[in-house]
């Protein structure tokens, strides 16, 4: 099966400040590469801050890349040509995280979900336009009458089912969701990411799932990213990062999950320190600073990505000490 996205290398870094002669730059992604076949979801987990939807965004060509290389269906992308921009868009979607505040509140459901096709269709008659708006607002569960509705007419989960179909509209290959459920009361979360598994099996979604849910990408993913301050930690498949993580920052991430103890309470064992500053990152294991395992050649020298086990990679000097990874339970 051949690969529908790969992205090698990709940098993205925003001015901070600074003077003309020495200007101060944020690294929000350093060398991340991924890839993703037709129809499988890869999960993208770590604290906010650590470049998620960074990467999502780059990936959409919404923020300019400093470096890397992004190839979509066999075709290599420019990010900085907008016929190229254009081609990606049309074949790769975005499903924000705000589900109201990434509608237009002066434009009714209907038009937020037939524009995509009057940009890239334009030549689609009224009838058949509606048409398609029609079976998008279906395909997510909301009813064709909908469509003369206002954003907030309608419940937050509402909202995100017609920032699905906004984003299903064009028949895409990829659909990037960005936190899609973590602005929704945790009643709907669930119908929401059922939603998701639908669509991927109707239309053939590939999906990029970020979120800091461990549980919720636990459900919905085949793969698993681990970022951290911008770079990749581990990158396994989900029975692997969940059961068998190699990464103390992974490992750290599954032991903050609330699991209840033998009094029924809930045990949650915190991830100490703080995130270090993009604008001063350490020099070299990025998570130094807060690993209890850390060393003088962790401090000093960044880990490279290598292959531990079969298709599990890991970014860690000392992951080869521990037997079947870290000491302590597996995951959740």
């Amino acid at each position: 099966m051949s690969r529908l996205l790969r992205a090698e290398g990709l940098r993205v870094r925003f001015p901070a400040g600074g003077s003309p002669w020495k200007p101060r730059w944020l690294t929000a992604l350093d060398g991340v590469s991924l890839e993703l076949d037709p129809g499988e979801t890869l999960g993208v987990v770590g604290e906010s801050g650590c470049g998620k939807s960074t990467l999502g965004r780059a990936l959409l060509g919404l923020v300019p890349l400093y470096g890397g290389s992004i190839t979509l269906a066999g075709e290599q992308l420019d990010p900085r040509s907008p016929v190229s921009l254009r081609r990606l868009r049309r074949h790769a979607q975005m499903v924000f995280q705000d589900p109201q505040g990434s509608l237009d509140p002066r434009m009714t459901i209907g038009q937020s979900v037939a524009e995509p096709l009057q940009v890239f269709e334009p030549g689609l008659s009224r009838p058949v336009l509606q048409q398609r708006v029609a079976q998008a607002l279906r395909q997510v569960g909301l009813a064709p009458e909908h469509a003369d509705r206002f954003p907030h007419e309608f419940s937050g989960g509402q909202c995100q089912r017609a920032g699905f179909a906004r984003a299903v509209v064009l028949r895409p290959s990829l659909l990037v969701c960005d936190e899609p459920v973590s602005a929704l009361d945790v009643s709907v979360q669930g119908q929401v990411v059922n939603l998701l598994l639908e669509l991927q099996r109707e239309l053939g979604l590939a999906c990029l799932f970020i979120s800091h849910n461990l549980a919720v990408v636990r459900h919905v993913s085949a793969r698993v990213l681990v970022m951290y301050l911008g770079r990749i930690a581990e990158s396994a498949p989900r029975d692997a990062v969940y059961g068998h993580p190699l990464h103390p920052y992974t490992r750290a991430l599954l032991d903050a999950l609330p699991r209840p103890d033998a009094t029924g309470r809930h045990r949650r064992t915190p991830l100490r320190g703080e995130l270090p500053s993009p604008l001063n990152p350490p020099a070299g294991c990025a998570f130094s600073t807060r690993c209890p395992l850390a060393t003088a050649r962790c401090r000093e020298q960044r880990p490279v990505l290598e292959e531990a086990r079969p298709s599990h990679f890991v970014a860690c000097h000392r992951w080869r000490e521990w037997p079947g990874g870290l000491v302590g339970n597996a995951g959740p």
